[in-house]
């Protein structure tokens, strides 16, 4: 079978709030001989806010990311959910509108590659590489993990733009969970939004959603979730002690990032995962799983 490889885009959050995801991602496509090449001098995509402000800037931002990825061979490879629906968002726009188009090509000086496949780390994980190949690779399977996963907003919707997975019921992060060894749950909240970034304008809204969801996980019997976006691993897991404080409750839910869990049943030491790095520690959980 050809060597895998991907122009990877890291964006903002992975260079810094969420550089264990980086590291992680990194880690794991290297034990799997996944090759990686970061896009040479990319930029911001934007993220959520940029589209509300100014809509030019904002397909600008991703196009751009676009063209210098065609630098760097393979398909475009992003961890992030947020820039991963941005990116996509652009092409899905700009594929629909040839004055949107004319408009953003000027603003770049150059063609925007509209056929540049953007993949999502799960969607490389579970579909490119394949299960068969993934669990060759396992090490030590996660047995016994109770797992909640979350999607959030982005990953799946609005259908037409990620085109990841069924857009209301997805099943991409459990099929990657059970190919290492991990138990799913079955909860309510996987698709429900965390409040994403009004962590900073609206934090009391951002505390009753996060609230719902780590509630909804605990009541399913989850021992920890996993996700794939920065924003939700921030409130999920930052934010989670002071959760506890305003609504009474004791969650002690570990977040982990897809790759991290992933990198644990490869057989990658916890500490080349960025585990330390996690909020609420994960220690007391994989010693009692027997994953440390």
């Amino acid at each position: 079978m050809s060597e895998l490889r991907y122009s990877y885009y890291p964006g903002c959050s992975l260079h810094a709030s969420a550089s264990e995801y980086d590291l992680s991602t990194r880690e794991v496509f290297a034990a799997l001989g996944i090759g990686l090449d970061e896009v040479p001098d990319w930029i911001c995509c934007g993220a959520t806010p940029a589209h509300n402000v100014d809509e030019l800037l904002s397909l600008s931002l991703c196009a751009k990311n676009l063209e210098l990825a065609e630098q760097v061979p393979g398909d475009m490879a992003v961890a992030c959910a947020a820039c991963f629906s941005r990116l996509k968002f652009a092409q899905h726009v700009l594929k629909e509108n040839e004055q949107k188009l004319h408009q953003v090509e000027q603003a770049i000086d150059a063609r925007v590659p509209l056929d540049q496949p953007v993949k999502h780390l799960l969607e490389i994980l579970v579909q490119d590489l394949g299960a068969e190949r993934l669990s060759q690779a396992v090490k030590k399977p996660l047995s016994g993990l109770k797992v909640a996963c979350y999607y959030g907003c982005l990953l799946t919707r609005p259908p037409e733009v990620p085109q990841l997975d069924d857009c209301e019921a997805p099943t991409i992060m459990e099929r990657l969970l059970q190919t290492v060894g991990a138990e799913a749950v079955d909860w309510t909240h996987r698709m429900e939004c965390c409040g994403a970034n009004f962590t900073l304008s609206r934090p009391g809204v951002v505390l009753q959603l996060t609230n719902a969801v780590l509630d909804s996980a605990k009541a399913a019997g989850a021992d920890c979730i996993m996700v794939g976006c920065p924003l939700c691993h921030g409130n999920l897991d930052i934010r989670q002690k002071e959760i506890e404080g305003v609504y009474y409750r004791s969650y002690d839910m570990p977040i982990f990032y897809l790759t991290q869990l992933v990198g644990l049943a490869l057989g990658v030491p916890a500490d080349r995962l960025g585990l330390d790095a996690l909020i609420v520690s994960p220690q007391r959980l994989l010693r009692e799983k027997m994953l440390l």
